[in-house]
């Protein structure tokens, strides 16, 4: 059911219907024939600057755009109103380098003569994407696309049919042709014809590891392009710090931004043990300080409880917090001393809800970190250069960030690997994932 359901009072705001197998064969349609009219006869320039207009409409409906994922999955109005802008900013890098991005990738010919690699479209992109981050996850992926020149089918999660609605009619009302970006309510076995047919030519799944072997599954079948970001199970190694009231702020805000609920947010806390005690008991002061808005629904607080039940059941110790949901609101909570064995170690916690590792040095540290399926994102905060390059390259992540936070932005690329997923969203990789990278020589006379 695609329904606003706002998660602070469980009520039942808005309704949407389904679509029926006729509207999304019309979506899909109207993706293809613009994409055919309009990427290859449209210029860039004039992309660009439409582009440019859906950043002038994000930005001056900036608080209005907020309170609609307010509703829809519970973010706060602060933390709304900078994805909103954060979306813009999106947008608008990739209209300003677009050409650069997008320019020929000369090759140095052996036996004579020129050849180019030449991005080009490829066709119309499903996106299937997540509520955690409504505007944000769309952006990084139709922001490239549509500059590109291909065109976007957004499938949004059912919880946010409001904000997908909105997303569709800002690119119409920027002047984008009606097909270039396609809002569609659709069903399960609706997205499993979309992937299936042959006018989709890729699709970017945001989501569960679950739905990321489903997709991948479909689109192989098909023999077409999928990227899958998965979520994480992200570790923050604390080896040495100048500043650690500085280093757990960071902490603070890697683990606790939108309740916990961000696939790449600090879950796993690893600490070598002259820090452990010192650090612990300062991110547990500041945990429970905070005031969180609620997750974003009744259910997911119940699943990340059974979570935290079953990791004191395995032997972990609870440090602070409550182990059981109020509605939806979960309280900011800690787990440490969790056995070897525990399934806690390698489950992806997506809520307000820290794991303490003790480690004895960096060794161990980087052991504990690799001990997941996941590889997405990892934090590493040292005084030593050359530690932190013995864990740049020793993580089995996607990403590493030493010595920071909350360092994500536009011009840099996102993804993960094992299973974190696979593929890159933003930056120069983001670009080459769904483009025809076609060759194209001339032969020159001596």
């Amino acid at each position: 059911m695609y329904a606003v359901t706002n998660p602070a009072t469980g009520e039942v705001e808005e309704r949407y219907e389904t679509f029926t197998d006729g509207q999304v064969e019309q979506a899909v349609s109207s993706a293809d024939r613009i994409w055919r009219e309009w990427s290859q006869v449209s210029s860039l320039d004039s992309r660009i600057r439409l582009m440019h207009n859906v950043v002038e409409i994000y930005m001056r409906r900036r608080d209005e755009l907020a309170d609609i994922i307010h509703h829809e999955m519970g973010k706060s109005l602060e933390e709304a109103a900078g994805e909103v802008e954060f979306s813009a900013q999106i947008y608008a890098y990739y209209a300003d380098h677009a050409r650069e991005l997008l320019a020929d990738m000369p090759v140095d010919r052996v036996s004579g003569g020129t050849a180019v690699v030449r991005k080009l479209p490829v066709g119309p992109l499903l996106g299937i994407m997540p509520w955690n981050y409504p505007y944000y996850q769309v952006a990084r992926f139709a922001g490239p696309n549509l500059l590109i020149g291909n065109t976007v089918v957004l499938k949004h999660a059912s919880l946010c049919p409001k904000s997908s609605a909105a997303m569709e009619a800002i690119f119409l009302e920027a002047g984008f042709p009606k097909g270039a970006f396609v809002n569609v309510y659709a069903s399960i076995d609706q997205v499993t014809g979309m992937i299936a047919d042959p006018r989709i030519r890729g699709v970017s799944l945001t989501g569960s590891e679950r739905a990321g072997r489903q997709v991948a599954a479909e689109a192989g079948r098909a023999l077409k392009k999928v990227v899958c970001e998965l979520g994480g199970s992200d570790p923050f190694i604390v080896m040495s710090a100048d500043d650690l009231d500085e280093t757990v702020r960071y902490a603070v805000a890697a683990r606790y931004e939108n309740v916990g609920q961000i696939c790449n947010g600090a879950k796993r806390f690893i600490v070598v043990n002259d820090l452990y005690d010192d650090f612990l008991s300062r991110f547990a002061e500041a945990s429970r300080a905070l005031d969180l808005a609620p997750m974003c629904s009744e259910a997911a607080a119940a699943h990340l409880s059974r979570q935290v039940h079953q990791a004191l059941d395995e032997g972990a110790r609870l440090v602070i917090g409550d182990p059981d949901n109020r509605g939806a609101s979960f309280s900011p909570t800690i787990l440490a001393d969790i056995p070897e064995d525990a399934s806690a170690r390698r489950e992806e916690f997506f809520g307000p809800v820290a794991q303490f590792y003790r480690v004895s040095d960096a060794g161990e540290a980087l052991r504990v970190a690799n001990d997941s399926p996941y590889g997405l994102g990892s934090y590493v905060f040292t005084t030593d250069t050359a530690e932190a390059e013995f864990f740049a390259d020793g993580i089995q992540a996607g990403m590493t960030y030493v010595n920071e936070a909350g360092a994500d932005s536009a011009e840099l690329p996102f993804g993960g690997v094992k299973n974190s997923g696979f593929g890159r969203e933003m930056g120069e990789l983001g670009m080459r994932e769904f483009v025809n990278l076609k060759l194209i020589t001339r032969h020159e006379e001596d």
